[in-house]
């Protein structure tokens, strides 16, 4: 399927989305909103892909929601005061779904940011697994110079992610963190010199987890994810449950062995595809 935000590319397991409105600094249209939740279902369905890398194309990654699309005329406002509030709160859960299936998503996702990562663009990178950053990189949370809070996921991803105080810091001032502060404070794992340095790093690192086991990968983000959102007895507890299901030796670790002894790559099974299956006919 062919996208007009972005640029979806897959090479040996690893998905590559580029954001590519760079005179719109990869703003978040309207149709971005249409047509990401799309891809990344497409993404989550396709058994050859195990890992996704999201960019942006230009000066930077995203310069987060395009606000024409409060101006386009898209957004209904009901003359019932009871109505019009219900139709916005239906809107921002919708935004916020979008955002949230990149964290749900049964893989890895990665993303590589140069320039500014800027309000709604935060919301996307915070529901990433890791992060990377070039030395120009900065990103904020501009909501709250529009007279807004954020209201897509950073508020509660951020403090998740860096020390609390800093999370609201930078929620309550709306200034920059640059990039080696990102790195300081644990939002970004690394920081690059430059955009091709980035790419070809952040790439590689695509690749080696595209090489293990798809479903032990997915189990760890899955277990990582629900750690930090329950009690450690909790998560132990789903923890077992997922191995008494889902940890079958005679296939992956098998093969994991197998390969070992043979000095080859081992090859493993892909994801069983979900969302084809309950498609209506056409």
């Amino acid at each position: 399927m062919d996208y007009t935000t972005f640029d979806l590319t897959v090479e040996n397991h690893v998905a590559h989305l580029r954001f590519n409105r760079p005179l719109k600094y990869n703003a978040m249209s309207l149709e971005f909103w249409q047509e990401f939740p799309q891809a990344i279902t497409a993404l989550d369905d396709d058994p050859e892909v195990r890992v996704l890398v999201i960019s942006g194309e230009g000066k930077h990654f995203c310069a987060g929601m395009d606000l024409a699309v409060f101006t386009s005329g898209a957004i209904k406002r009901p003359k019932d005061p009871a109505r019009r509030n219900e139709h916005m709160r239906q809107i921002v859960l919708h935004l916020q779904a979008v955002i949230s299936s990149v964290e749900s998503l049964r893989m890895p996702v990665l993303a590589a940011i140069q320039g500014g990562a800027i309000g709604g663009a935060l919301d996307l990178v915070c529901a990433c697994d890791c992060r990377y950053m070039t030395e120009d990189a900065f990103t904020s949370i501009e909501e709250i110079r529009l007279g807004m809070a954020a209201d897509l996921g950073t508020l509660q991803r951020l403090p998740k992610l860096i020390a609390p105080g800093l999370a609201k810091e930078l929620a309550y001032t709306g200034r920059r963190l640059y990039s080696q502060e990102a790195l300081s404070s644990g939002l970004v794992n690394q920081v690059f010199s430059d955009v091709d340095t980035m790419m070809s790093e952040v790439m590689v690192l695509a690749q080696t987890m595209a090489n293990h086991s798809p479903l032990a990968v997915y189990g760890c983000k899955e277990m990582i994810n629900y750690g930090l959102n329950h009690s450690t007895d909790d998560a132990l507890k789903y923890q077992a449950t997922w191995q008494a299901g889902m940890l079958q030796p005679e296939v992956d670790m098998m093969e994991a062995m197998m390969s070992k002894g043979q000095k080859r790559e081992p090859v493993y099974k892909a994801l069983e595809t979900t969302h084809t299956q309950f498609k209506p006919p056409l």
